[in-house]
């Protein structure tokens, strides 16, 4: 996520989830003893109660845990379960960091309680679960580190903190609209928690942004509802590009401190833009990897940008300026696509991935090479599987883990037109 509101047309982000929907009787409360299987997309492992498949937070595979019933009815095909009793504990387990972090906690983390190195392992697995059963791909994943956390801790550089009927701010419980107000929280950058978000009241308001931006010195508390929304400033320092962004402190920008550099070096080594090249960017925010590509083909190359929030367009526009062969357009990528045929195009859809559309009509334009960068696997998989059908084949795939302690995790998928066709 490069700089675009992602929550644009659609309900309230501060409103917390929907309220699920139980099937027969609740059993929600109830205590079930199980033994753990393998790990799910969203944060859960697997495990089977009676026949019934159970989701089970705070529990690793291999693990017997007795567990809690948080969501589901007797007629419902699966329940969602927290562990709060290890009766065999798996070799990769340690102990959270943060006291909220634990069942019946903060949502925020989902894997506190397990080693990095193995965090990264079941990311990976999750990962090649979903492209095996979406897109018939099998492929080893490997999930590399971002540089710029300490451990997995203080990397989170925007926070999105609610607020209680008390005024107190916090995280909301998962999949709940319970406000858990926190004292501390370990993955927030440190000068997140330098304002004293933490400790001050906040009555009459709904929400909390703090952004601490790469650009600027300290954190701004961004209170929702406000009359007011900065811009902020953020340096992207790649390997073999530099650049400076205005954002807004409401937009989306990788939250991770090397993330956005990490993601501009890969997407560059994997494209390998050429001077007079013509680059399509689509759900560009910003303009991250349009200002990165505008410089690598010149001024004889040509970049049109599309994006459909209007204030990220106009931060595009500003943001490259100086490169006049740019054009942004603004509008939904399924009904401004242009026509034209382009050498390289790179895509960084919403966690609900690009479609069936949009995915046939890059196909269309005859590109030599695509960067698809994912925040969501499950969206990944389901678009390759539309690549794949319309001629295109996955070359190289890179997993990073910009958002530790979370099971979040951002790939970057190299297409390209297959030998076959």
């Amino acid at each position: 996520m490069t700089g675009t509101p992602r929550s644009r047309g659609r309900r309230d982000r501060y409103a917390g989830p929907r309220r699920p929907v139980v099937r027969g009787t609740s059993l929600v409360g109830q205590l079930v003893e199980v033994e753990i299987g393998p790990v799910a997309h969203g944060g859960f492992c697997v495990a089977r109660d009676e026949g019934r498949v159970v989701f089970v937070r705070h529990t690793l595979p291999g693990e017997r845990v007795r567990a809690v019933v948080t969501e589901g009815g007797s007629e419902d095909r699966f329940l969602r379960a927290d562990a709060v009793e290890v009766l065999r504990a798996a070799a990769d387990r340690v102990e959270p960091v943060c006291r909220h972090a634990g069942p019946g906690g903060c949502g925020g983390c989902d894997w506190q309680h397990v080693d990095l190195d193995a965090q990264r392992r079941l990311k990976g697995a999750v990962v090649a679960e979903q492209l095996r059963r979406l897109a018939g791909t099998d492929r080893e994943v490997e999930v590399r580190p971002v540089p710029g956390d300490a451990g997995g801790l203080g990397w989170r550089t925007r926070v999105e903190f609610a607020v209680d009927a008390a005024g107190r701010a916090g995280l909301r419980r998962h999949r709940a609209h319970e406000v858990i107000p926190v004292t501390e929280c370990p993955i927030a950058d440190p000068r997140i928690l330098a304002t004293g978000v933490l400790t001050r009241g906040w009555s009459g308001l709904r929400a909390l942004d703090v952004v601490a931006a790469s650009a600027q010195d300290g954190a701004v508390v961004v209170p929702v509802p406000g009359t007011e929304v900065p811009v902020l400033h953020e340096r992207v320092a790649a390997g073999s590009w530099t650049g400076e962004f205005e954002v807004s402190a409401r937009g989306f920008w990788q939250v991770h401190p090397g993330a956005a550099a990490t993601l501009v070096d890969r997407v560059l080594d994997g494209l390998a833009p050429q001077p007079g090249e013509r680059v399509l960017d689509l759900y560009s925010g910003v303009g991250l990897f349009t200002a990165a590509f505008a410089d690598a083909v010149g001024a004889d190359g040509r970049v049109v940008a599309v994006e459909g929030d209007p204030l990220a367009c106009d931060l595009a526009r500003r943001n490259v300026a100086q490169r006049p062969w740019v054009r942004v357009i603004p509008g939904r990528v399924e009904d401004a696509l242009p026509d034209d045929p382009v050498d390289l195009v790179v895509l960084d859809p919403p966690r609900t991935g690009a479609g069936r559309g949009v995915v046939e009509a890059i196909a269309g334009l005859g590109p030599r090479r695509v960067a698809y960068v994912a925040c969501d696997p499950a969206a990944l998989a389901r678009d390759l599987a539309y690549a794949q059908a319309v001629g295109d084949e996955l070359g190289e795939l890179t997993a990073y883990d910009a958002f530790p302690m979370t099971h979040h995790v951002e790939c970057i998928a190299i297409l390209r037109p297959s030998a076959a066709t």
